[in-house]
């Protein structure tokens, strides 16, 4: 019995395990909030640990040699905690995710809630699209990069739209996405905190044990982004190509000077089959796994590892999920 299985046999009399909790859209956003509730009513310990306001679009951004306030927001977790019996604990800190992925696992947590010690994290659910190349701008992905990093299994998720505020269906997604992951994940992410640096890397292969393996050990991560009207159906898919065209608008100011304010007045997807973009554009819930690490980084996933990982059961979900 390989390692993975040794831990997951020693969860299987426990409770489900805790989950982490953050996102870019800030603490109060509906996006989050309904994950939370949600998973709440689906019986998993949660410690959120989210950004104060937003923070869309900040990437990676860490907020050094700064201090940065933390707050507990009981008045979130009295609205959301619908099982009264499952814990809760939602916080609130004025950085950015990857400040919140930061403090919560290389300290924090352990300093504010000793008791939680997490499985996962889950960022989202952010409003908007974090498709092709929108993943080197996102916070939402970022900080389930920052957490991978880490060591820890992570996933962001996404309403690929901003035509409505509709979560259920995201959620829903998320939620057969996280419990398919949790049925092969140890209850201790194996490589928390890194403490054996590049030493630990799995085998690098194909086949579903290993693809498991390096996703529990934090060096795959999956992007996941639900569409504006879902059809039911998942689909496992790579990157696609989308370009964003006349990005600024110019202004003049009170002072005579210019100012420049950065959005994208057009937004090109090109039709590729079998990539994020063709996938939610069909109506699919887009699963991606992506490289924690870049590919020329000991830690990196090879293209064709990823492309591997990106092949679909019969369900949608990537083929490396089922035993």
């Amino acid at each position: 019995m390989n390692r993975l299985h040794e831990l997951k046999a020693t969860r299987n009399s426990m409770t489900k395990p805790t989950l982490f909790v953050t996102n870019d859209d800030g603490v109060d956003a509906p996006g989050i909030q309904h994950l939370i509730r949600e998973l709440n009513i689906h019986e998993y310990p949660l410690i959120v640990l989210a950004p104060a306001t937003e923070q869309s679009a900040t990437g990676m951004k860490i907020s050094v040699r700064k201090k940065l306030k933390i707050t507990k927001r009981q008045d979130i977790t009295d609205n959301l905690q619908i099982n009264k019996k499952i814990p809760l604990k939602v916080y609130s800190l004025d950085g950015s995710p990857c400040d919140c992925v930061i403090v919560a696992l290389d300290g924090g947590l352990s300093m504010l809630e000793p008791e939680f010690k997490p499985s996962m994290c889950i960022s989202g659910v952010n409003q908007g699209p974090n498709l092709s190349v929108d993943i080197m701008h996102s916070g939402t992905v970022s900080a389930a990069r920052e957490s991978a990093l880490y060591g820890m299994p992570s996933i962001a998720i996404s309403l690929a739209t901003y035509e409505h505020s509709n979560f259920d269906d995201s959620v829903i997604g998320a939620i057969k996405v996280i419990e398919s992951c949790l049925n092969f994940l140890p209850i201790s992410p194996p490589d928390l905190l890194r403490k054996n640096g590049s030493e630990s890397l799995p085998e690098l292969s194909s086949n579903a044990d290993s693809l498991r393996e390096n996703f529990s050990h934090g060096n795959i991560f999956l992007n996941l982004n639900a569409p504006l009207k879902w059809n039911g159906h998942f689909n496992t898919v790579s990157l696609g190509s989308r370009w964003y065209r006349s990005a600024i608008t110019s202004h003049q100011i009170d002072s005579g000077d210019m100012a420049f304010e950065v959005g994208a007045a057009e937004i090109i997807e090109e039709e590729i089959p079998e990539t994020d973009c063709f996938s939610v554009n069909s109506g699919e819930y887009a699963i991606s796994p992506l490289s924690s690490w870049p590919v020329n980084h000991p830690l990196g996933m090879p293209k064709s590892i990823l492309d591997a990982a990106s092949i679909s059961d019969s369900q949608g979900l990537p083929f490396w999920f089922s035993s």
